[in-house]
């Protein structure tokens, strides 16, 4: 479904990234590592890998000098001053993607160090989110996409990035916004999964049992790789694509002008996966050690109990930020169907009888507080996005 890559180029070095100095510091390495025998087990397994093999030194990791985080603080003034008072249902989940560490650093490092590009980029992923909602998409919903295993979650590479693979031959669906809500659901716990200091991923697109009629139009295409460039930017650290049969060469062709160099400088064809991914982290079809076979339910399990994810989408128990920038953890998150919910009972009588079995401190902890307009300018002055004195992002 979502194999949207293009322009041909042979397995080489990573050029370097030129927004900052970069050093590898995190290690994934502990006291007492597992046995390599743990990760290759002698029979096929149903069970994802979720953490990098035990010798993954995740990196290389940005430093940024003093110029780099200035502009960083006024990237993230900008965004503030920008954002969602504390009254609308989707200001808390707007102010948990605005304070987390990589966020800033990623979109002021995308537009290369400038400003005005840096303030656009951001401004234009705030509005995509308050639509498409990426934090409150319910499981359910997309499920069904899911049942073929044409995008997969499962292992790490030598730098600790979460591998997604993508079977564009394993097609289960008709053409529609499901598909991209699922390819978003999809890069959201991809990125729950990754380890401390990573913030980019790995696509292996496999075209071994793909046909035309499987593989995606350009148009689909070219959504996936708007949203994949403009509102996930930074987070494709390398895509790579093997068994690419001959006759989909022009399917390329017609989507490289939607590709960005950057984009492109990442693209691999058919390279050696054992020199980028450790044996015991690869699937065994692809060359690897990890004897692994989809069973939709088993994985489907693993995925929501790894990353938390409540019914309605939110998360069973997350650390969120206040509007006075106090942290709390919130066990019972605000979904927007229960927004919803709550704008009514506000708007009809009857509805507040209908709830005399539900305790007042209860419906009250539910029902969305409007502050008066000066103390919401004075809240929104207040408020500061945390971040670190030395902010790190992957290179990738």
């Amino acid at each position: 479904m979502y194999s949207f890559f293009g322009s041909s180029k042979t397995e080489s070095e990573t050029p370097p990234n030129t927004a900052g100095t970069t050093k590898s510091t995190f290690s994934t390495k502990s006291s007492n590592p597992k046995k390599r025998s743990e990760y290759i087990p002698k029979q096929s397994t149903h069970s994802i890998q979720t953490e990098p093999a035990p010798e993954t030194n995740v990196g290389p990791i940005h430093e940024y000098d003093e110029k780099q985080k200035e502009m960083m603080e006024q990237v993230k003034e900008y965004a503030l001053s920008i954002s969602l008072p504390p009254s609308d249902p989707y200001a808390k989940w707007e102010r948990r993607w605005l304070n987390m560490s990589d966020t800033i650093p990623r979109y002021s490092r995308a537009s290369k160090w400038h400003l005005n590009d840096a303030k656009k980029r951001i401004k234009g992923t705030m509005e995509w989110r308050r639509e498409f909602k990426p934090e409150l998409i319910v499981p359910d919903d997309v499920k069904i996409e899911d049942e073929s295993g044409k995008i997969l979650i499962n292992g790490f590479d030598k730098d600790g990035r979460p591998i997604i693979y993508m079977r564009p031959g394993r097609q289960n669906t008709e053409t529609s916004p499901r598909q991209l809500k699922h390819l978003v659901w999809c890069l959201e716990r991809a990125k729950d999964f990754m380890p401390p200091g990573q913030e980019s991923l790995v696509i292996i697109v496999d075209y071994k049992t793909t046909t035309l009629r499987t593989n995606p139009p350009i148009s689909v295409a070219s959504k996936v790789l708007t949203i994949l460039q403009h509102h996930y930017v930074e987070t494709l650290g390398r895509a790579i694509v093997t068994n690419l049969p001959l006759l989909l060469n022009f399917f390329y062709k017609g989507i490289s002008p939607f590709l960005d160099p950057v984009t492109r400088d990442k693209m691999r064809f058919n390279p050696d996966l054992l020199e980028l991914i450790p044996a015991s982290q690869l699937e065994a079809e692809f060359g690897g050690e990890y004897e692994y076979e989809f069973k939709h339910e088993h994985y489907w399990q693993q995925i929501i109990e790894t990353c938390g994810i409540a019914p309605d989408g939110t998360r069973v128990k997350e650390i969120v930020f206040d509007f006075d920038g106090e942290e709390h953890e919130d066990v019972e998150e605000l979904s927007e169907e229960s927004g919803r919910e709550n704008e009514e009972e506000n708007e009809d009588e009857e509805n507040d009888k209908s709830t005399t079995s539900t305790p007042a401190t209860a419906v009250e902890s539910l029902t969305p507080v409007t502050p008066a307009a000066e103390d919401v300018a004075k809240r929104v002055e207040e408020l500061s996005i945390s971040m670190p004195s030395e902010a790190q992002t992957i290179t990738v």
